[in-house]
C-alpha cells in the first residue's frame, strides 16, 4: 500500500481508450438530427476540447453564429442519446496498451484514483463501460458549459481530497493525459503533468507542451515521486 496518499486523475480519450471515432459520429447523427447537418467536428475542433466547447465550435462553423445555452444544451444531450449505439458499433474502439493492468496495479497500491475529462459524465461513462474500465474510477469531474480545463482539475482535486478526509498537496497529485491542453490544466493548479504519447501527440509534442514526464504508453511504470 502506497505510504502517501496519492491522487491520480486520469483523462479519457486517448489516454485510457479509443472510440475509433464513435464520438464523432455520435456528434453528427446530433448535429443532423437537430439542425439537418451532419457536421463533421473533427474539421472545426481539437483533441482535448471539451464537450460544451466542440459542440458550441462546430455549431458556429456550420450555422454561422453562436449557440443559444438552451441549444447548445439540447445538441449536448442528443449527442449522448447517440453515443452508446455509436460506441458500440465501433470497429476501431479499443482500450489502450496496459491500461486494465496499470489500473489495477495502482489502485492495489493504495493510490486513489479520478477521472478529469472533457467529456461529460454520461459520455464518460459510455466511453469507459464497453472497455470495463469504470470499476477504477470512484470518483471525478466532467465538462460542463463555461467549465475550462483548469477548473475541471481543481473539482476533481476537490473531491478526492474529500474522500481521503484531507488535504493534499500538489506535489502527490498527478494528472496523465495525452494532449498539451491536458498538460496546461495540470500546471495551472500546480499539479505534476505525466503525458502519455497515445493519443494524437508524440512524445517530443509532450515534451514540446511541457510535461513534467512523458511515457510512450501506460504499459510503462508511472514515474510518482
Amino acid at each position: 500500500m502506497a505510504s502517501i496518499h496519492r491522487i491520480l486523475l486520469f483523462d479519457i480519450d486517448g489516454t485510457l481508450v479509443s472510440t475509433g471515432g464513435a464520438g464523432a459520429v455520435a456528434w453528427r447523427r446530433a448535429f443532423e438530427e437537430l439542425h439537418g447537418i451532419p457536421a463533421d467536428i473533427g474539421k472545426f475542433t481539437d483533441a482535448g476540447m471539451t464537450d460544451p466547447d466542440v459542440g458550441a465550435q462546430t455549431f458556429e462553423a456550420v450555422l454561422g453564429r453562436r449557440p443559444s445555452a438552451h441549444e447548445l444544451a439540447q445538441l449536448v444531450q442528443r449527442r449522448l442519446e447517440h453515443l452508446p449505439e455509436a460506441v458500440a458499433e465501433s470497429d476501431g474502439y479499443r482500450v489502450m496498451p496496459g491500461v486494465p493492468e496499470r489500473l489495477r496495479q495502482l489502485s492495489r497500491e493504495g493510490h486513489l484514483l479520478g477521472l478529469v475529462t472533457g467529456n461529460g459524465d454520461g459520455a464518460a461513462y459510455v466511453k469507459l463501460s464497453r472497455g470495463d474500465l469504470m470499476r477504477w474510477f470512484t470518483f471525478g469531474a466532467y465538462a460542463s458549459a463555461g467549465i475550462d480545463r483548469p477548473e475541471i482539475v481543481r473539482q476533481a482535486v476537490r473531491r478526492g481530497e474529500a474522500m481521503l478526509g484531507e488535504d493534499v498537496p500538489n506535489t502527490q497529485v498527478y494528472v496523465i493525459g495525452d494532449t498539451p491542453l491536458d498538460v496546461r490544466a495540470a500546471h495551472a493548479v500546480e499539479c505534476t503533468a505525466i503525458a502519455v504519447a497515445t493519443g494524437h501527440y508524440d512524445a517530443a509534442a509532450l515534451r514540446e507542451a511541457g510535461a513534467d514526464h512523458v511515457i510512450e504508453t501506460l504499459e510503462q511504470e508511472l514515474p510518482l515521486a
